[in-house]
């Protein structure tokens, strides 16, 4: 389980550091930088795909992404000065990093030189893996410097690399030697199972609404565009049972159904109380069909390290509100959950049922910041 989660620099996230739960809810006003702090774990998890250049790339590179403010912003304000750049003491890095229960990672990322035309690429100038926050030198798995890189291999023993990185890539997405390097393997392939659901598209050309030939899904596509193979794997080879209890909780006096024609095409179907026939996925409501996606992932047979749900009250009734917060609650006892929300009424629902308080994000001068964290709470890091 992921116990802290740190990031600098990146949009208005300058410094932000905190502790993680089973269930974490993060919330705040708009603007506040809920969205950035989506978006940031999602690029660590895209560093272990090998993907981390093109999605920066498309933010607008490093130098849209980067921190806009001055570098001593909180000594401004306490002084009673004009807020003001100047001359920073280094070279401006973004960081993403985090720590689990027995390992840590930490990226940092910076402008690349040259005149080379991909500016918009990332240039890695530093990685570490490592065993638990301190980091010290005895429990470094891997250092990076730029392309020089060093690890310790299965027998413990510090030895260079020996092929160069690419300076746009994470060492995660090129190291894949289990036998030699079993530690960054299993980090990478951990990494590589987190699932990020953030929002589902519901118009009439919508996968999610079109039969689709189905095969055996444990998990549910990031679009939901495999919902009614990834909802009938849960009937089969999952929980069934919570399953139609839940359906039944969001929907009462109704009962899902997986239409299959003779291609093996399926689609989602409710059949309600009073209806002649099950209304099919072209027939359902946005937030029905959002509903669906949400319980697929869920409820999903394999469950994740790691699943980040980003509003996912978007075009939900209020009233399904409550039962989704006891599904997330519930779903949370097999796998770690972050919920980032501007809802009060899912808040509200997710700190009842999980008795979790959520992270209320604010945002003075342009940077995030957490409500109440002062230097005592703040965990430590690297």
């Amino acid at each position: 389980m992921l116990r802290t989660f740190a990031v600098s620099n990146y949009r208005s996230l300058r410094d932000l550091k905190f502790a993680l739960a089973p269930l974490t809810i993060v919330t705040g006003a708009n603007g506040s930088g809920k969205s950035n702090l989506y978006r940031a774990l999602r690029l660590v998890a895209f560093a272990a795909d090998g993907q981390f250049a093109e999605v920066l790339a498309m933010e607008g590179g490093i130098p849209s992404v980067q921190w806009a403010g001055p570098e001593d912003v909180r000594q401004q304000v306490r002084r009673g000065v004009p807020i003001q750049g100047g001359k920073r003491k280094g070279p401006l890095r973004i960081k993403f990093g985090f720590a689990a229960d027995d390992y840590a990672y930490e990226i940092a990322l910076g402008v690349p030189g040259g005149n080379s035309l991909f500016a918009l690429d990332p240039e890695v100038k530093e990685e570490w893996i490592w065993q638990a926050p301190p980091r010290r030198k005895s429990n470094l798995w891997l250092e990076r410097d730029h392309a020089l890189v060093h690890a310790r291999d299965f027998n413990g023993a510090w030895t260079r690399v020996p092929f160069s990185l690419p300076a746009n890539r994470s060492v995660l997405s090129e190291m894949a030697e289990p036998e030699r390097f079993p530690e960054i393997f299993n980090l990478r392939e951990q990494m590589r199972r987190w699932r990020f659901y953030d929002g589902f598209r519901t118009d009439p050309e919508s996968a999610l609404r079109q039969p689709r030939i189905g095969v055996r899904t444990p998990v549910l596509a990031h679009d939901g565009r495999d919902l009614a193979a990834a909802l009938q794997t849960i009937r089969e080879i999952g929980n069934g049972q919570a399953l139609d209890e839940a359906i039944g909780d969001a929907f009462p006096g109704s009962r899902l159904e997986i239409l299959c024609d003779e291609s093996a095409r399926m689609q989602v179907a409710l059949r309600t109380e009073g209806l002649l026939r099950p209304l099919a996925a072209g027939e359902l409501s946005d937030g029905t069909l959002r509903y669906l996606c949400l319980l697929a992932a869920l409820l999903s047979p394999r469950p994740p390290e790691l699943m980040v749900l980003n509003e996912p009250e978007s075009s939900l009734h209020p009233e399904l509100l409550p039962p989704l917060a006891r599904q997330i609650a519930e779903a949370a006892a097999h796998a770690q959950i972050w919920v980032i929300t501007h809802s009060p009424i899912l808040e509200a629902a997710l700190s009842r049922a999980a008795r979790q308080s959520p992270i209320q994000l604010v945002r003075e001068y342009g940077e995030t910041r957490i409500a109440g964290q002062d230097e005592l709470d703040t965990p430590p890091w690297p």
